[in-house]
Formats: C-alpha cells, structure tokens, sequence
C-alpha cells in the first residue's frame, strides 16, 4: 500500500531515541509519519521476526538472544518508516525482507555523518556514489511491494543535490527527505532552506524538508519557504515531542513523565530509555541537578518509575503481563 507523503509532519529518526515508545509519544501529540532509528543491515541479518504476545508486539530480536534491535506494534504500522543503513543493495533487500511486512516504508539513510555510518560506506558515504545509490534504491523497489524512501543531506553545490534528487527520483522512490545542512555543518549552522526549495522545484515527488524545526508554527515556514510537501522533525521533537500539537507545546514535564509511561508499557531498552531522558533533561537543565543524577543512577525501569512517580502504573503493568502467561513466537 503506497503511503501519502504530502501534507504530513514527520518525526525524524534518530538514533537511540527514536523506539517504539518514542514514536508512539510522538503519534499521540499529532505526528503523522514516524521514523524508526537507524539500523545498520549487517545488524538485521543476523535476526528473526518475533510476535511478542505478552506486549502485543512485533519483536525484530538477535538469533539466539533477548536482544530486541527492533520493536512495533499493530498501532504504528501505517506510518511508522524502517530506516536502514545500507552500502550494499542485495544485503539491503535481504535485511528489509525481514520488517517491510511490518511497517509503512522502508528508507535508506544516505544523510548520516557519524563515524560509524560512513567508515561502512553507509550514511552520508553514499552521498559520493550516485551509482551505488541507484543500484540500491532500484534494487528494493523492484522487489518490495513497501514504499522506499530515502533521506539525504546537502551536497558541495545545490545544483549538485538537484542532480542527486533527480536521479533519485528517476529510481522510483516514493518521497525523498532532504537534511537542509551539508556533511561538515553543525547542527548550530543554519538549515538552508533555499537550497531544498532548489530540490523541490527540480523533483515532482513529494520532498520531505528536514531542519531547523523548532516550534509548531515553523512547520508552515519551512513548508512556505522550501515548497515541500511535508516537514520533518528531530532535536524540537526530542526536546519537546508535544512540538507536533497544533494546540502548542505542554509542559516538558509532562512530555518527559508520559514518554517514561509508555517506556514501561512497551518494555523498551533501559539505555535507550536513559539517553533520551538525559538528552531531555540537557536540553532544559544539566544532568549534575538531582534528576540528572537520578536518571544516570537508576538502572531499571522501575527505578525511573520510583523517581518520576509512576509506580503505581509500573506495578499495574507488571502485575498485568504476570497474569497474561503470554509467549514470544518466532515467525
């Protein structure tokens, strides 16, 4: 089923930060479209697809642990997107052969400057090699009936983008996200906003702009100055992922209590839990203040329960799964 790009407000991936419980905070407060973290394919392969009954999940676990490298559930599948990274494009349609069944679109991460992304020739490495990326792209759209996208970054000149974005477009994909900022910038830099509008007027797919995106009312600014169909999201939707309600932001307290809830609820991992509390908390405060140090102290998700005054809810939680006596399936 193809997915309506247009007119959304995307959250962005983001690694880490961007599991199940995030995501679905984020669909709560107004986001259409929600992006996964990036997970490398190397990673997917050694995999199995598990149905998670006690959860009412669908589990992406490492053969032969407990590992959950990917979680989902029935209520995100038509907007949640599995980001991969990629440099290779049958590994790349064997990894998404495993989640495409369940999520909305599969996409490629060509935009990604971290070390670990580019030493694999992932991430923004793709960016220099627009055969590879053709090879990629066209090789998952012949044999995935999921939509496949991809987000890239700025390149040296924006007539270079251009023929980037063109000749992505000419792969078939059906959106392209476009990070107003080039490799070497920072996210401190200013997001070029004009030179997505240069891809938008170049492509006749939807364009996802991608960037200094801080309050709700930035939503229509970027889509006014760049022309793009939809907008996405990252460090104004980690900050405050209420940014998405067009009623305004709540309080952060509020957002950060209601993600720990649905922590517990989804069972997500303890670190990934603690790194968006810390990245929440660094954002508003400093992590040498009493919940700074409380969050880096605690060690399970009950703890954090304890410190934000959510027991209560944790022992309903854990006293339901006691009593559900459910299984993990692997299918």
């Amino acid at each position: 089923m193809e997915m309506d790009y247009r007119k959304k407000l995307v959250l962005a991936p983001m690694v880490r930060v961007g599991t199940l419980p995030f995501r679905m905070l984020a669909a709560e407060y107004g986001a259409d479209i929600t992006y996964g973290e990036e997970i490398i394919d190397h990673k997917l392969l050694k995999c199995e697809r598990r149905i998670n009954d006690v959860l009412g999940t669908v589990d992406v676990v490492e053969k032969g642990t407990d590992s959950v490298v990917f979680r989902t559930c029935p209520e995100e599948r038509s907007r949640v997107v599995f980001q991969m990274g990629t440099s290779d494009a049958v590994r790349a349609l064997r990894a998404a052969q495993t989640v495409c069944l369940d999520v909305a679109a599969v996409d490629i991460n060509m935009g990604c400057p971290k070390s670990f992304s580019i030493s694999g020739g992932m991430g923004a490495a793709l960016l220099a090699k627009p055969d590879l990326i053709h090879d990629i792209l066209t090789t998952l759209k012949r044999n995935l009936a999921t939509p496949v996208t991809c987000k890239i970054r700025l390149l040296k000149s924006s007539q270079d983008t251009v023929e980037l974005a063109r000749r992505i477009e000419k792969t078939g994909v059906s959106a392209l996200a476009v990070h107003g900022r080039k490799v070497a910038d920072r996210p401190r830099d200013p997001a070029k906003w004009s030179e997505i509008a240069d891809v938008v007027a170049a492509v006749s797919i939807p364009v996802i702009a991608n960037g200094d995106v801080f309050e709700y009312e930035d939503f229509e600014r970027i889509k006014v100055a760049t022309g793009a169909s939809s907008v996405m999201v990252a460090r104004g939707a980690l900050w405050n992922a209420s940014i998405f309600s067009p009623k305004g932001k709540l309080p952060y307290e509020d957002v950060k209590r209601e993600y720990v809830r649905k922590s517990i609820l989804w069972d997500n991992d303890m670190k990934s839990t603690k790194h968006t509390l810390k990245e929440m908390i660094m954002h508003y405060s400093c992590l040498e203040l009493p919940e700074g140090k409380a969050v880096i102290k605690s060690e399970t998700l009950a703890d954090l329960a304890r410190y934000y005054g959510e027991d209560k809810y944790y022992e309903h939680i854990s006293k339901s799964r006691s009593s559900f006596g459910g299984s993990k399936n692997i299918i």
